[in-house]
């Protein structure tokens, strides 16, 4: 057996290596062309520049955008922590015989494409008395669809992990209210899983583009529409956006992870 493993080990960390390269590549051939000014026969750029990334910061189309992004990314995730948290909890404590329904609802977003679910809405808002279309009221709307598999299945599996019904049931004993009990003691234990889905959320709202471009795209401009526009302007521009948009998820993750194990530390102790 320890033979067995010791050959396979080579084996294991070469397929390894090979995948992070296969994964990595891309990226780090966007990055040195996001900073290359003359990039043609040579296997490295002839030279080198910061111009893309100037031109970029100083465009205020390029801010506009990320603030865009970053308010509809925000608001949207906080309407869904709002509405998926206690509707989770109430289902997976006092309403068990949903979960099958609830669980089908959600899955929802995967069985519906992006162009489809566009023009579906596009098509219910756009005229009566909640003619939204164009607006950011629709795209937050859409948004909160977009990341339901998301928020209801780490909720659900945070409530698991820490046995939140027989933790409710300890905290009432003790004379607790339910929702004294909830937002005392089972609230904080769940606290670092429903801060990973609300990452994981953003992550996946801040680079979605089909439903903003086609919901919002002639009205309001985000990240990833500015980037797909300045595409056919320069390949280095695109680049510049594209490393610094990877920079700014890689950060964000960075300091929620962080601010996740400060507070799981917290509990702990």
């Amino acid at each position: 057996m320890d033979a067995s493993t010791k050959r396979a080990g080579p084996a294991h960390r070469t397929l390894l290596l090979l995948l992070m390269v296969y994964l990595l590549l891309p990226l780090l051939a966007t990055c040195i062309y996001a900073f290359a000014r003359e990039w043609q026969t040579t296997l490295l750029p002839e030279s080198w520049t910061l111009e893309w990334f100037r031109g970029m910061f100083m465009d205020l189309r390029f801010l506009a955008s990320l603030w865009n992004s970053l308010y509809l990314c925000l608001i949207s995730v906080a309407i869904s922590l709002l509405v998926m948290l206690p509707a989770v909890f109430v289902i997976a404590i006092y309403m068990p015989r949903l979960e099958s329904l609830m669980k089908g609802l959600v899955v929802l977003p995967y069985a519906v494409p992006g162009v489809v679910a566009a023009v579906g809405l596009i098509r219910a808002y756009s005229s009566g008395p909640l003619n939204i279309s164009g607006t950011a009221y629709i795209l937050i709307g859409a948004y909160f669809v977009v990341v339901l598999p998301y928020m209801y299945q780490g909720i659900r599996n945070s409530l698991l992990t820490v046995s939140a019904g027989p933790l409710l049931s300890a905290a009432e004993l003790l004379g607790a209210s339910r929702m004294r009990a909830f937002a005392t003691v089972v609230l904080p234990n769940i606290w670092p899983g429903v801060l990973v889905s609300a990452l994981l959320s953003f992550s996946v709202l801040f680079g979605e583009f089909v439903l903003t471009n086609m919901l919002v795209g002639g009205q309001i401009q985000t990240i990833q529409v500015y980037l797909y526009r300045r595409m056919g302007e320069s390949g280095h521009v695109a680049s510049a956006i594209a490393i610094t948009y990877f920079v700014f998820i890689l950060i964000l993750s960075a300091m929620l992870m962080k601010l996740g194990q400060k507070v799981n530390g917290g509990l702990k102790r």
